[in-house]
């Protein structure tokens, strides 16, 4: 892992760590090299799949792992997560979906796409530093990247904290592109990513049609 000694100095001088992915790799070996090597608790999230059994055996597998798991369900997750990273604790969120549909645009590989502001926010509230991370393989081997702590902008170039979260969560999005455009085959995303793929899909249902 490069870069870890960003996420033990800040976890050693009591402050809190968000550290944010994209689907990269294998995170959840990523979460239990954390749990186990540095024998850290961890605490992130798990999306609410269909069927029930199936989000049921993938927060059993994480735990199982050592981490604390819990469910994206918004206001309860974002309230829990900072209640950990006050207390100086350790959140690993993916961070390149937009789940909610209230994410911020940002640029990504010459396109726009949204991003979870979450991460950012929780960031900026907490006093937590936030700090991007690449994953990808090498042969066998599993490496990681830690990057440096996106810094929360000053009022000259953010006057509201959603201002601030979009400026944080840009500069997370750019760290990301670098680590998938360096190793694109490890990136999962596995369903439509920008906007303009997932209208394509919508008008292909619809005989071609766009809705209006």
């Amino acid at each position: 892992v490069e870069g870890i000694e960003r996420v033990t100095d800040a976890l050693g001088a009591g402050r809190g760590v968000v550290l944010a992915l994209p689907h990269l790799a294998n995170w959840d070996l990523a979460g239990a090299w954390g749990t186990t090597v540095l024998k850290v608790p961890l605490t992130t999230v798990a999306e609410r799949l269909r069927p029930e059994s199936l989000y049921d055996r993938f927060v059993a597998h994480r735990e199982s792992l050592g981490m604390e798991v819990l469910p994206h369900t918004g206001g309860a997750a974002l309230g829990a997560l900072a209640r950990r990273l006050r207390a100086g604790g350790l959140v690993a969120l993916v961070a390149d979906r937009d789940l909610t549909g209230s994410g911020g645009e940002v640029e990504f590989f010459g396109e726009t796409a949204r991003f979870p502001l979450g991460p950012a926010k929780l960031a900026r509230q907490t006093g937590a530093d936030l700090l991007p991370a690449s994953l990808w393989y090498d042969g066998p081997l599993l490496r990681a990247r830690i990057h440096p702590a996106v810094p929360v902008p000053g009022p000259e170039e953010a006057a509201t904290r959603e201002e601030a979260a979009l400026v944080m969560t840009r500069r997370m999005a750019a760290r990301f592109a670098e680590g998938i455009a360096a190793h694109p085959q490890d990136w999962h995303m596995l369903q439509p990513f920008w906007p303009r793929d997932r209208e394509a899909r919508a008008a292909a249902r619809h005989g071609g049609r766009t809705r209006a």
